[in-house]
């Protein structure tokens, strides 16, 4: 994808996510400087996928080397493959890796497809159920017009594709047959209640349950059928697979002890179960530090996870394999930073009437004065630049660019850089002496 084909609507939100100091979440291919050498392998695992495959990888990265943006990035390729994706952020008193029922609670919150952001469940749901009724209609000997009959058939025909689920979470079929039921019976508040149940969420009314007798919570061992029989769903509802990302699992470090075996353990399962097949149109990716992957608070605790996870790293880095279970992102140097800044650039001035005027005042020696400065002013760390780097660059100059005619960035604008707007790893790189008179040279 150019520029040229992007949508004035995807580059506004692009720009205000970069203006936010976030990753945006499409159109990452426009920035993805430095990830060409995994696109192949990539195509090939999410082809995979496609093919009834479970498939686990894990990235590794310095704070700054871009695991977030590569997370995003591979979701985007999913995305236009027709997968579905969710991102979901480990966190000890959030989502804690260990509990497997939040984990899916958290991942059905975030289900995203192409025609859904975010919150997808229940168009995924109801394109099912339109997919069977279409395929009973399409046998023929049932009438459009006899609710009640269609409504039977497309049941029998949801067991059959859920009965091997059904031997492990009996209650996901029980469950989903109950919300049809309440929706052709015009109760949406029993159907709604019933859909957040699925879900995974807690404390859904008693009488929704009753409805569809059920009882209780989804627990740990629970939501992993009902993982499988969402991935059913996925698959008939017209999405070959879903990507599910588990983000930071370098936090497992900073946890109590028995809290980190478990979630080590739950680790574990996940490329046990995926290698069993159980969770065939799975792609796994977990991002994480070295530190986690090598040290002794993170995956070397538990030595089955580690030897599952273990690549060699010990060549240099342009002979990587991009196929291993473990891949390695490098971190920013100054020419893959300028050609990010200059990608930006250009995308802001396709999307404003200023254009001419935003390329000659932001020119390419421009964009490279500011990322050194902004480097400069991070004690030289290129890898922790990047966020405040285009955030500084789309805020601080090119809106004033736009906005006013007689901004001269080279003579209206010094850069600074606040404590208040830099995150904890960027003030741990700042030098002894303050930026805050770092002037950018004319």
């Amino acid at each position: 994808m150019t520029i040229a084909h992007v949508s004035p609507h995807r580059r506004a939100e692009v720009l205000d996510a970069l203006r936010r100091g976030t990753v945006p979440s499409g159109s990452l291919e426009l920035f993805a400087v430095g990830l060409d050498r995994f696109t192949g392998a990539i195509a090939e695992e999410l082809d995979a996928v496609r093919a009834g495959r479970g498939m686990l990888k894990a990235v590794r990265g310095e704070y700054g080397a871009g695991k977030t943006f590569f997370a995003r990035w591979l979701q985007d390729q999913a995305l236009r493959r027709g997968f579905a994706t969710a991102e979901v952020q480990v966190s000890e008193s959030d989502t804690p890796l260990h509990r497997l029922e939040t984990v899916y609670r958290r991942l059905v919150e975030r289900l995203s497809t192409a025609d859904c952001r975010q919150g997808a469940l229940r168009s995924v749901i109801d394109g099912w159920f339109y997919a069977l009724e279409e395929e009973v209609l399409a046998g023929g000997g049932v009438d459009p017009e006899d609710a009640a009959t269609l409504l039977e058939r497309t049941d029998e025909r949801m067991e059959r594709r859920l009965a091997a689920v059904g031997q492990l979470a009996p209650t996901f079929a029980l469950c989903l047959r109950a919300y049809r039921r309440a929706l052709a019976a015009g109760d949406t508040a029993t159907a709604d209640a019933l859909l957040a149940w699925i879900g995974g969420q807690p404390n859904v009314s008693a009488a929704a349950r009753r409805f569809a007798g059920i009882r209780g919570e989804i627990d740990h061992y629970g939501a992993l059928g009902f993982l499988q029989g969402l991935l059913v769903v996925l698959r008939d509802s017209g999405h070959p697979g879903m990507v599910l990302v588990l983000d930071e699992v370098e936090t497992l470090q900073r946890v109590r002890g028995d809290v980190r075996e478990r979630a080590l353990n739950a680790l574990r399962q996940w490329m046990d179960e995926l290698d069993a097949g159980r969770f065939p149109g799975l792609y796994l990716l977990v991002t994480g530090t070295p530190a986690f992957f090598d040290g002794p608070q993170g995956a070397q605790r538990l030595a089955p996870l580690a030897q599952r996870l273990h690549t060699d790293f010990g060549t240099d880095v342009r002979f990587d394999n991009p196929r291993a279970v473990q891949i390695r992102l490098a971190s920013f140097d100054l020419v893959r930073l300028e050609e990010v800044g200059r990608r930006v650039r250009d995308l802001y001035a396709a999307h404003t009437g200023a254009g001419e005027r935003v390329r000659r005042l932001a020119d390419d020696e421009y964009v490279a004065t500011l990322a050194r400065a902004v480097t400069g002013g991070l004690g030289g760390r290129v890898g922790v630049a990047p966020r405040i780097f285009l955030k500084k660059l789309v805020a601080d100059v090119l809106d004033r660019i736009d906005q006013f005619p007689e901004f001269d960035p080279r003579r209206d604008y010094a850069l600074t850089l606040g404590e208040a707007e830099l995150t904890q790893a960027e003030r741990a790189t700042r030098p002894a002496l303050g930026v805050d008179d770092v002037e950018l040279e004319p």
